[in-house]
């Protein structure tokens, strides 16, 4: 069998005498796709696949061993749904703890970045609810937070009666009772984060400005804060789009949706039609609404993020 030479591409040098070059193999270029292709296909397996399981269950109604095709009517039927209206507008709601959280883990972080006595121990004391498991979470809140529960004991005892209220089995403040925990839980994620930013800061910087006559805050507002603007959007995103996707064991343990329906969220409307209601169908369009509405935030922090790359530019 005759040997094939492999292909020369011919080019110039400086002096003008042609040069062969031997044209690479393809085999060369896929070589480093062979290593990504376990993890792809991981992937594709794990993620890919059910999530287009999901949108075509979107389109069906009825149990799994006996589904329906009906078109859109399961998105319609969202839209008609005041229930899940009312999930969609406490997830709203909800996403106002992001700019509190924002603005505390902040604040601490600069506090702890200014190296006071026993700043480490702090640290370490305020990321200590993120490490705690939801659950766990869920049912001491519980417990403090019911009609007699340990803060209105406490609160009466006090003799601050008008401060005792019906903290998880009021309409008017399940929602940000909710909101409460989930900041005291995801702060200490925010401290850790803009912490380890801030000691990235070139201290050549900081000796700079105090040599410029600089005080403290102003060192903060003009070169701390903007050195670590991206580490703060990107906190942002994550956990706005924590707020929108990843609460159902709050919900599901403190109040399990009430009263009423008062603090369902759209995690807990998938729940409870999936799962205890059997509306695959509902539950499915539900989770690509979901899904949707955390893509937008991420395009959103993507625009960020170029738009920032522009600018330095």
């Amino acid at each position: 069998m005759p040997l094939s030479l492999p292909a020369m591409r011919v080019e110039w040098d400086s002096s003008g005498t042609r040069q062969p070059r031997r044209r690479r193999p393809i085999r060369r270029y896929l070589w480093p796709y062979l290593f990504v292709a376990p993890a792809a296909l991981a992937i594709a397996a794990g993620f890919l696949y059910p999530l287009a399981r999901v949108v075509w269950f979107s389109f069906y109604s009825g149990s799994l061993g006996a589904l329906s095709y009906v078109g859109t009517a399961n998105y319609v039927g969202l839209w008609q749904d005041p229930v899940f209206f009312q999930s969609v507008l406490n997830n709203l709601k909800l996403l106002t703890t992001v700019p509190v959280m924002t603005v505390l883990a902040l604040l601490i972080a600069l506090i702890l970045n200014a190296q006071v006595r026993g700043w480490r121990q702090y640290r370490a004391i305020v990321f200590f609810p993120y490490i705690l498991p939801a659950t766990a979470i869920g049912l001491v809140f519980g417990y403090l937070l019911e009609r007699n529960g340990v803060l209105n004991t406490q609160l009466r005892y006090w003799q601050l009666d008008w401060m005792a209220k019906d903290w998880l089995g009021s309409a008017a403040n399940v929602v940000p009772t909710i909101g409460g925990v989930i900041i005291w839980q995801q702060l200490g994620f925010g401290v850790v984060v803009f912490a380890a930013a801030l000691l990235a800061v070139p201290q050549e910087l900081i000796e700079a400005a105090k040599l410029d006559g600089a005080n403290g805050w102003q060192i903060q507002r003009a070169i701390l804060i903007p050195h670590i603007r991206r580490t703060i959007e990107f906190f942002v995103v994550v956990e706005a789009i924590t707020v929108l996707s990843s609460i159902f064991t709050y919900v599901y343990v403190l109040t399990k949706g009430g009263p009423a329906e008062a603090s369902s969220v759209m995690e807990y409307y998938i729940f409870e039609n999936g799962f205890e209601n059997g509306a695959i169908g509902v539950a499915s369009a539900a989770v690509v609404v979901l899904l949707l509405l955390a893509c937008v935030l991420i395009a959103f922090y993507l625009r960020l993020r170029a738009r920032a790359v522009d600018t330095s530019r």
